[in-house]
């Protein structure tokens, strides 16, 4: 029993975080709690710090809208966090999206369907795009775009208030993940785990990979949701895992039997 929680302590603990970022949204509702108010685009944390998510802001700041102080500082307090730890930690250990196609993918080793053909050709740098052209669209109708269809919302107001329509969606993209495409929705289209990579390419925190230890058994790239990443050293050389990618949720670390990844701070004295 302790070995299985071992094995899957990173999973277990995004969950507890991402449950427990849900609840307290909930308990604010429906409690008044003042712990977390708000939800995923803007929020104040104890009644005292601004958390605002930086592409809701960026879509704002593009359709003209007057943004508060209060927001841009939020922005600019997620942005300096993410940049520090990983953007993509927030897709992993944040974002209730993730529990969904993170459920897909399971499915999808348990069942074998399709492991790794394509039933769609697409490219990873689609959301980038995405990201782009949301922007663009915004600064055009005048209004933040994406936040019409952001599932991240839906998620979140579907679980405060039963929105039937934002359910659906939800279940779109788990089918999606399913039977069409492997880590689809996250790997190649959401535009805001495109926008966390860009604030994290810097970040400090990633996992670092010990070559003399790896057997190249190929575990790390059966789970990772963005295994592109981990070509650059897992069959060439030691070193960090720095594609900007990466989602920091520690799957790969948790499934090497060879102890040949660990989370560690990135050195830039080094030439990683």
């Amino acid at each position: 029993m302790m070995s299985k929680l071992l094995k899957n302590r990173y999973l277990i603990l995004r969950r507890i975080v991402q449950i427990t970022i849900l609840a307290l949204y909930f308990g604010a509702n429906a409690y008044g709690w003042k712990v977390l108010v708000g939800n995923l685009s803007y929020s104040k944390f104890l009644q005292a710090i601004p958390l605002a998510d930086p592409f809701t802001v960026l879509q704002m700041l593009a359709a003209g809208a007057v943004v508060g102080v209060d927001v841009l500082v939020g922005a600019v307090v997620i942005a300096v966090f993410y940049g520090l730890i990983g953007g993509r930690a927030f897709c992993s250990w944040v974002c209730p999206i993730n529990m969904v196609t993170d459920l897909a993918n399971w499915l999808r080793r348990k069942l074998k369907i399709d492991r790794d053909a394509r039933r769609i050709n697409i490219s990873r740098r689609f959301r980038y795009w995405a990201l782009g052209t949301l922007l663009v669209v915004s600064f055009v109708v005048g209004a933040a775009a994406y936040e019409f269809v952001n599932p991240i919302g839906f998620f979140v107001r579907g679980l405060l208030f039963s929105i039937g329509f934002g359910w659906t969606l939800i279940l779109a993209i788990f089918l999606f993940d399913l039977l069409i495409l492997k880590h689809g929705w996250c790997g190649y289209i959401c535009p805001v785990g495109a926008t966390y990579s860009l604030i994290g390419s810097k970040s400090l925190i990633r996992v670092e990979h010990n070559h003399l230890n790896c057997t190249n058994c190929g575990n790390c790239k059966e789970v990772c949701p963005e295994k592109q990443v981990l070509n650059p050293v897992i069959y060439r050389k030691s070193g960090f895992i720095n594609g900007i990618e990466c989602t920091n949720c520690g799957r790969c670390i948790e499934v090497c039997n060879d102890n040949a990844l660990k989370f560690s701070i990135r050195s830039f004295l080094k030439n990683n």
